[in-house]
């Protein structure tokens, strides 16, 4: 095969990698690594012209901001958290049935007068007359909870950066609720919080994203259109 016309990254590890390599089976067009078996280097099988990149799901969305490869595969919380102006940056072609989490607002289920946005924003009011300081909100999703609190008209907060467990945080003290992801909302629960009514930021999952930065050559174009198409096709009959 000659240099390639298409470049395609894809999550290195987890059950994201997984379940990416099992769609593209599926689709009939697996992914195969090209020289030493733990390289960062692939191909599709039955797919001239493409080179897959493994990488961390999380340096696909930057990867495809600059316009160093193609096409990527990655969760939408992660494209949406990261990049500010995100439909300038990327197009979403695919939503590929896996890595689905909510990104969602949770609070303590001892809170019983609040349940949507609006009561929380009342809490914090009454909460930083009572304490002098605003309300901490524990999350890794910074930028999704600034717009989202800022839409919903929430001020008289404080984010606190979460490192770890974020749903331990408002036991552990350290903070008051917290903006993470959830699938079956079980972890919530066991950690005695509630999601709030109206606090779904996004409902997220893997998607096949493609680059506005990078080389649209006519035949990385045509490269492109086979693969969704074949995606689209499996997707479809799983769903």
């Amino acid at each position: 095969m000659g240099a390639p016309k298409l470049s395609i990254a894809v999550p290195s590890k987890g059950r994201l990698k997984d379940q990416a390599a099992e769609l593209f089976a599926r689709a009939g067009l697996p992914l195969r690594m090209v020289g030493h078996e733990r390289g960062y280097r692939g191909a599709l099988s039955g797919l001239d012209g493409v080179e897959i990149v493994f990488l961390s799901a999380a340096e696909i969305v930057h990867q495809l901001k600059g316009g160093r490869v193609h096409l990527g595969v990655t969760g939408e919380d992660l494209v949406r958290e990261t990049l500010p102006d995100v439909n300038a940056a990327v197009a979403f072609l695919a939503p590929l049935g896996f890595g689905r989490a909510d990104v969602v607002v949770a609070v303590p289920d001892c809170w019983i007068d609040v349940a949507r946005m609006e009561e929380l924003d009342d809490v914090a009011a009454q909460f930083a007359r009572q304490h002098g300081r605003p309300l901490r909100v524990a999350t890794k999703y910074m930028n999704l909870t600034r717009r989202f609190f800022a839409a919903a008209g929430v001020a008289g907060y404080r984010i606190v950066e979460s490192v770890g467990a974020t749903e331990g945080t408002p036991a552990a003290g350290t903070a008051e609720l917290i903006v993470d992801i959830t699938t079956t909302g079980t972890t919530l629960r066991a950690n005695h919080l509630k999601v709030l009514q109206d606090g779904l930021i996004l409902r997220s999952q893997a998607h096949l994203l493609a680059s506005r930065a990078a080389a649209w050559s006519l035949e990385a174009t045509k490269l492109r259109d086979i693969i969704v198409e074949r995606l689209l096709t499996q997707t479809a009959s799983r769903s």
